[in-house]
């Protein structure tokens, strides 16, 4: 396996570039995650309002596939080598599956929003923390959630 020359690596310290790496991790987990299901709820809407929240699900995906790049690239500027592998994401745990099928599109909704408000939680969460140790990366974190934010009012008015 490659490594990386520390002389080449933002000047923080190897502690914080290891924390922030593993918290960069756990985003990238919970935004491929999130994508996955997105997708799937994508192939399984059925119901009234299929065509534009059909749509609206491949970009909200789009959205979070590119959210999830900005944080693995993030980890790798920092020295850390993220995982974003179905094998990484299952392992991380708590990941629950949406239902085989089809999907009412009111209960897509609900499901979105659902989603959503968890994963933007989970990053507000760790954004003090990694505040104390990297202020771009905090500033990454900042951007995601506002985006995430602006997406969670926009689905959750359709209800």
């Amino acid at each position: 396996m490659a490594s990386t020359d520390s002389a080449h690596l933002p000047a923080l310290g190897e502690h914080a570039r290891q924390e922030v790496g593993d918290r960069l991790q756990d985003t990238l987990v919970e935004l491929v995650d999130l994508a996955l299901v997105g997708k799937q709820l994508h192939w399984s809407i059925v119901g009234s309002r299929f065509n534009p929240l059909h749509q609206r699900l491949d970009e909200l995906v789009d959205s979070w596939h590119e959210m999830a790049d900005k944080v693995a690239e993030r980890a790798v500027a920092l020295g850390h080598f993220p995982d974003g592998q179905a094998d990484a994401i299952v392992s991380a745990g708590d990941r629950s599956p949406v239902q085989a099928g089809p999907i009412e599109d009111e209960a897509v909704l609900h499901e979105v929003v659902h989603r959503v408000a968890d994963t933007t939680e989970q990053i507000r969460e760790r954004m003090d923390r990694i505040g104390e140790l990297d202020l771009v990366t905090q500033d990454l974190l900042i951007g995601l959630v506002a985006e995430l934010e602006e997406q969670l009012w926009m689905t959750r008015s359709q209800l």
